[in-house]
């Protein structure tokens, strides 16, 4: 599968996803390390990929979204953006309500599809 492709898959198909350098328990950067600990204090399970760990992906998903920098959070395959804007909408409590959203969309989507 061409990387583009893997990418867009992975946007699609997780609520919400983060694409860092290292993981949400072992960050290997500070911007991942903030951008993550603010998605977990949402409470609600996230998608990760260590972009360390895929060179493809590492190379290619700037041109994905136009956005040059990692981290890169995506709500309901929608880029919000990195790790500052990620705080600030933590700071005023969008991200929790975004996060929420995301998530129990998909868990209803999934429901009706049983």
């Amino acid at each position: 599968m061409d990387v583009l492709a893997r990418i867009d898959d992975a946007v699609k198909n997780n609520p919400v996803i983060i694409f860092m350098k290292g993981t949400p328990q072992l960050p290997q950067c500070g911007f991942s390390s903030r951008a993550a600990q603010a998605l977990m204090s949402c409470g609600e399970e996230f998608a990760y990929i260590n972009v360390l760990t895929d060179p493809e992906i590492f190379q290619n998903l700037p041109r994905y979204a136009d956005w040059p920098t990692f981290p890169q959070i995506y709500i309901n395959g929608e880029l919000i953006g990195g790790c500052d804007i990620t705080l600030e909408m933590q700071e005023s409590g969008e991200l929790q309500t975004a996060v929420k959203e995301a998530v129990n969309t998909k868990k209803t989507d999934s429901e009706q599809d049983s």
